[in-house]
C-alpha cells in the first residue's frame, strides 16, 4: 500500500521523548509555504478541485466558529491534494463596510475628529491605512490552524481586480433592468446613519409598552394598540378586515387622528388580521413595511416624522424629541386627553438592533438602490431544484427554498463612505448614467456621482468568480470555476450563498458557482448555549492552540462536526485531543525503536502472524470507511473512525500483542516490523488532514520522505482477512474477560498472578505468549492451586489468587451473579413453557429467549465453577 516515493531527506532523525507542539508547528507551516505545497496551478491537467473561504471581516480576528470552518475546509482540501487534484483553498477577506468604517471613525473620535473634518477622500485614505496596519491579523491566526491556502492568491473586496467585477455586474444589471432607484421602507441605523441589511440586524426581547389609543368619537371612534406611539405623528389611516363586521360601518369614513387635528380614513385590507388585538391597525407608510405596502395599495400618503437620527421633525410640540423621548412625551399627552383605554409594562416584545453598535432599528421610507430579484432568485432555486447544486445535507433545501422562493427585491446602497461607490451620476437636467469600468464618466457642470457605495453582500456575492479574473476570462477562472463545494455554515445560507448563486449563475452564463453546498453548525458551548462575549462564555482560538496545540483543537471541532448541526465544545474535550496526539506521538516512538519500517516490499501474508493479518484488514475497511465519510461530508464519523483505529487497534491491541514479537525479534520480528511500519504510514496520511502537525513530523520520520502535505492519499487494496479478524477477537475477549475479573479482585494492573491456560485445540493456542503478557500471568509452577477457573472463548483461564484476593467479597459478588442468571433462566424458561405465548410470540421473539435461556445456562456453570475453585475457609 505504501506508494508516492518522494525525495529522501539527508537524515532519519529520532524523535523526542515528548511532542511539544509550539517547537514545529511554526516551523512547519513556513516549511510548506515556503516549498509552494498550497499553490494551484492553472495550466496543470491534473483534476481541479477549488473551494473559496468564506472572507472574513477585515476588522475582526478568528473565532472559534472560524476555526471550526477553516478545519472543516482545511481537511477537505489537503486530502484533495493527496489524491491527485489541483487544489485550490482560495483565501481572503471582506472590507466589512460598516465594520470597518465604525472602527475608523473611532479611531478618529480619540482625535477629537470626525470623517467629516476629514472629507470623503482622506477619509477613505485613513481606512486603507489602517487596513494595512492591522489586516493581516486574521492571516496569522490562519497560518497558527494549519490553512493550506494559495496564499499568493490572496484577495480583498476592495482591491483593484474586484472593483472592476464589481462595477461591470452593476453596469450589466443596470442595462439588463434588474437595478433600479425607488423609494422604500429600509432597516436605518440611526447611529451609523445608513441602511443595513437584514443580516446585520439582530433581533432581542426588549421591555416596552403598549399602549391602546382611542381615534376619532363617539360610534365613529376606533382603537388601536402600539408599541412605537411616537409613530402616531404619521398614521395617514386605519386598517381593519374587509370581513370584520365589527368596523364594516367606519370603512371609508374618516376620524380624527389625535394630537394632529387632522382626519384619516379607515380602510379595509385582508393583511389585517381580526383576530390580533383589537383587529384595527395604525398604517404609518413612511415607518412601518407593512404599513408601506397598505399604503401603496390605498394610494395612502407617506409622512416622514423623524430625521436619520431618528428626531422627530413633524410640527408641533414633539418636533426636535428624540423618538423614545417623543414616545414618553406623546403618551402623557394622549393620556391628558383621555385617549389611553389600556397600557401594558413591561412589555416584552422582539426588537431588531443594529448588530454593529446594537442601536434599536428604525423602519424608514428612503430613496435607495435596489436589485429586483424575481428572476435571480427563481434560477438559484431552479439550480438546486433541477441537481446542477447538491445542497448537503439535503434536508437543508427545504430551508433554501423558503428563502429564495420568498424573496423581496434586494436594498444594496448604504450611506456609507467605506466601500464600493455605486457608478451613477446624476446629471444637472435629471439626468441618470451608469457607467462601466472602461467607460468614461460624464463630465461638465452639474454632474456628480452618487455618494452612497453598495451593500458589502454585493461584492462578497461575486466572491466564487472575481477572485479567478472576471470580468476578464482568465485561465484561472477557466479551469478552477464553478467551486467544487462551498463549507459554510447553516446561519448565512440566506445572505451570502443565496446572493452568490444568484450572481454566479448571472454572470457565468448559467453556470453555478459550485456543486454542492455543505452546511455545518454552529459552535456552542459544552452546555449547548451560544458562545458570546456578554455571556462570559466566548473563547479565543489561539488560547486553546497555544495550551493543547493547533491539531488538538482541530480534531476537536472536527471530531464534533456532523452535518448542519450545532457543535457543543469544552476545554476538558480539546485537552482529550491533546492527549490523543501525544499517543500519536509516543506510540509511533516506541514503534520505531522496534523495528517498524517501510523498506522493502510488504511481506506475503502466508508469511504473516494472524495479527499482522488481522491489522492489515483493519487497516483497509477504515481507508474504505474514511473515505465514504469524506465523501458524506461526516467529519464526525472519519474523526471517530480514525481514533478508534489509531487508539484502539494499533495502540493498544496491535502493538501490545506484538510486543512478544518483537522482543523475540528473528524473522517474524522483521516482518510484524514491516507492517507496523505500514500501518504507520497509511495511519498517519489517513490523520494528516484532520492533524497535520504532528502527522508530519512522524511521518517524514518514520518514511524519510519530504512531506505527507503532498504523499499519495491511501487506496484501499482490498486486502481483507475475516479468519485472522475472528481468530484477534477471540484474544480480544480472553484478555478483555480477565482484565475484568483482575480489576473486581482488586488486583493492581502491573501484579504477576500465577495461571494455567488450557488453549490446546483452540485458534488461541499461537497467542499463548502475548496473552500472559497483556494479563500478566506467571506460568503454573509447583504448588499452584486454581483458586478461579474462567471459561471464555473456548477456552480455560485458571488463575491462582490465593493470598491476593478478598475470598468473601469474592463469594459474595460471584453468589449475587448467581443468583442474577438463575433468575434470567427461570424468567425464560416461564416463557418457554406458556403454549398461549408461543402460539403468538413472532419466532424472531422465540429465538432471542432461546438465546437467553443458553446464555444463562453457560453463566450458571461457569459461576458454579468458580465457586468451586474458591479456596474454603
Amino acid at each position: 500500500m505504501t506508494e508516492n516515493p518522494q525525495h529522501q531527506t539527508a537524515s532519519n532523525p529520532e524523535l523526542p521523548t515528548q511532542y511539544a507542539p509550539a517547537e514545529v508547528e511554526g516551523k512547519l507551516y513556513e516549511r510548506w509555504v515556503e516549498r509552494g505545497y498550497f499553490e494551484a496551478d492553472a495550466t496543470s491537467d491534473k483534476p481541479p478541485f477549488t473551494v473559496v473561504i468564506p472572507p472574513p471581516n477585515v476588522t475582526g480576528s478568528l473565532h472559534l466558529g472560524h476555526a471550526f470552518e477553516h478545519t472543516l475546509i482545511d481537511a477537505l482540501t489537503r486530502r484533495k491534494r493527496m489524491q491527485g487534484y489541483e487544489t485550490l483553498w482560495q483565501p481572503g477577506m471582506d472590507h466589512a463596510g460598516i465594520a470597518t468604517q465604525n472602527v475608523v471613525e473611532r479611531e478618529l473620535a480619540k482625535e477629537g475628529k470626525s470623517r467629516h473634518d476629514l472629507g470623503r477622500e482622506a477619509f477613505i485614505d485613513r481606512v486603507w491605512q489602517w487596513k494595512g496596519e492591522s489586516g493581516g491579523q486574521i492571516s496569522g491566526q490562519m497560518k497558527r490552524l494549519g490553512d493550506g491556502v494559495a496564499w499568493s492568491r490572496e484577495r480583498f473586496t476592495m482591491d483593484e481586480g474586484l472593483s472592476q467585477a464589481v462595477q461591470t455586474i452593476f453596469k450589466k444589471l443596470y442595462d439588463d433592468e434588474l437595478i433600479y432607484r425607488a423609494e422604500r421602507i429600509i432597516n436605518w441605523c440611526p447611529r451609523c446613519l445608513t441602511a443595513i441589511s437584514d443580516i446585520e440586524v439582530e433581533y432581542q426581547d426588549d421591555d416596552g409598552e403598549l399602549v391602546s389609543i382611542r381615534y376619532g368619537e363617539g360610534e365613529d371612534s376606533i382603537v388601536v394598540a402600539t408599541t412605537r406611539a411616537e409613530t402616531m405623528l404619521g398614521d395617514t389611516a386605519v386598517a381593519v378586515h374587509p370581513e370584520d363586521d365589527r368596523y364594516k360601518h367606519l370603512v371609508g369614513k374618516e376620524i380624527e387622528l389625535p394630537l394632529t387635528g387632522r382626519r384619516i380614513p379607515v380602510v379595509a385590507d385582508e393583511h389585517v388580521d381580526p383576530e390580533f388585538g383589537t383587529g384595527a391597525v395604525k398604517v404609518t407608510p413612511a415607518h412601518d413595511p407593512n404599513d408601506f405596502e397598505i399604503g401603496q395599495r390605498h394610494g395612502l400618503p407617506s409622512l416622514a416624522v423623524m430625521d436619520e437620527h431618528a428626531i422627530i421633525t413633524a410640527h408641533g410640540p414633539f418636533q426636535g424629541l428624540d423618538r423614545l423621548e417623543a414616545r414618553s412625551a406623546i403618551v402623557g399627552a394622549l393620556r391628558a386627553e383621555g385617549r389611553i383605554v389600556a397600557e401594558k409594562r413591561p412589555y416584552v416584545h422582539s426588537v431588531g438592533h443594529c448588530s454593529r453598535c446594537k442601536t434599536t432599528i428604525e423602519p424608514r421610507l428612503s430613496m435607495q438602490w435596489w436589485v429586483k430579484v424575481g428572476p435571480l432568485a427563481k434560477a438559484a432555486g431552479d439550480a438546486v431544484r433541477d441537481g446542477q447544486v447538491k445542497i448537503h445535507p439535503q434536508e437543508m433545501e427545504k430551508r433554501y427554498f423558503d428563502w429564495v422562493d420568498n424573496l423581496h427585491d434586494w436594498c444594496i446602497s448604504r450611506q456609507l463612505w467605506w466601500g464600493h461607490r455605486i457608478p451613477v451620476w446624476y446629471g444637472p437636467d435629471g439626468e441618470i448614467v451608469c457607467v462601466g469600468p472602461d467607460e468614461q464618466p460624464p463630465s461638465g457642470e452639474g454632474w456628480t456621482q452618487e455618494t452612497d457605495v453598495l451593500d458589502t453582500w454585493f461584492s462578497s456575492g461575486l466572491w466564487p468568480f472575481s477572485t479567478l479574473g472576471w470580468p476578464e476570462q482568465t485561465e484561472s477562472l477557466a479551469k478552477f470555476y464553478p467551486n467544487s463545494v462551498l463549507v459554510t455554515g447553516y446561519d448565512i445560507l440566506f445572505f451570502w450563498v443565496a446572493r452568490m448563486m444568484m450572481f454566479g449563475l448571472y454572470a457565468m452564463d448559467g453556470t453555478p458557482p459550485f456543486h454542492t453546498i455543505a452546511l455545518h453548525g454552529m459552535v456552542r458551548d459544552q452546555f449547548g448555549k451560544k458562545m458570546s462575549k456578554s455571556f462570559g462564555n466566548a473563547v479565543n482560538p489561539l488560547d486553546w492552540m497555544d495550551k493543547y496545540g493547533s491539531d488538538a483543537l482541530r480534531f476537536t471541532l472536527a471530531r464534533g462536526a456532523n452535518p448542519g448541526v450545532d457543535v457543543p465544545i469544552g476545554e476538558d474535550w480539546v485537552q482529550g485531543s491533546r492527549n490523543f496526539a501525544n499517543k500519536i506521538w509516543n506510540a509511533t516512538r516506541f514503534a520505531l525503536m522496534n523495528g517498524a519500517t517501510i523498506e522493502g516490499e510488504l511481506p506475503d501474508p502466508s508469511q504473516m502472524s494472524a495479527t499482522d493479518r488481522w491489522i492489515l484488514s483493519k487497516l483497509n475497511k477504515t481507508v474504505a470507511e474514511v473515505d465514504a465519510f469524506y465523501d458524506d461530508f461526516q467529519f464526525s464519523k472519519l474523526s471517530e473512525a480514525l481514533f478508534h483505529f489509531a487508539w484502539d487497534e494499533v495502540f493498544d491491541w496491535y502493538v501490545e500483542l506484538s510486543k512478544t514479537t518483537f522482543f523475540a525479534g528473528g524473522e517474524q520480528a522483521k516482518v510484524s516490523g514491516r507492517v507496523l511500519g505500514e500501518v504507520l504510514d497509511v495511519m498517519l496520511r489517513l490523520l494528516h488532514p484532520v492533524v497535520p502537525f504532528v502527522t508530519e513530523t512522524l511521518w517524514t520520520t518514520l518514511t524519510g520522505r519530504e512531506s505527507v502535505v503532498i504523499a499519495d492519499w491511501p487506496k484501499d487494496s482490498g486486502f481483507r482477512d475475516a479468519a485472522a479478524e475472528q481468530e484477534i477477537e477471540l484474544v480480544q475477549q480472553v484478555v478483555t474477560e480477565v482484565r475484568r475479573f483482575r480489576s473486581d479482585q482488586g488486583l493492581q494492573p502491573g501484579q504477576k498472578v500465577p495461571a494455567e491456560l488450557t488453549l490446546t485445540g483452540t485458534a488461541l493456542a499461537p497467542h499463548e505468549a502475548a496473552i500472559r503478557q497483556l494479563l500478566r500471568l506467571q506460568p503454573a509452577g509447583d504448588g499452584f492451586h486454581a483458586t478461579a477457573s474462567l471459561p471464555v472463548a473456548g477456552a480455560t483461564v485458571a488463575l491462582d489468587l490465593s493470598g491476593t484476593i478478598d475470598v468473601e467479597a469474592e463469594r459474595k459478588r460471584l453468589t449475587k451473579d448467581l443468583g442474577a442468571a438463575e433468575k434470567e433462566k427461570a424468567q425464560a424458561n416461564a416463557k418457554l413453557g406458556n403454549e398461549a405465548f408461543l402460539a403468538k410470540a413472532p419466532d424472531n421473539v422465540v429465538d432471542k429467549i432461546r438465546t437467553r435461556l443458553a446464555k444463562a445456562d453457560a453463566d450458571i456453570a461457569r459461576i458454579t465453577a468458580q465457586l468451586a475453585n474458591l479456596p474454603q475457609n
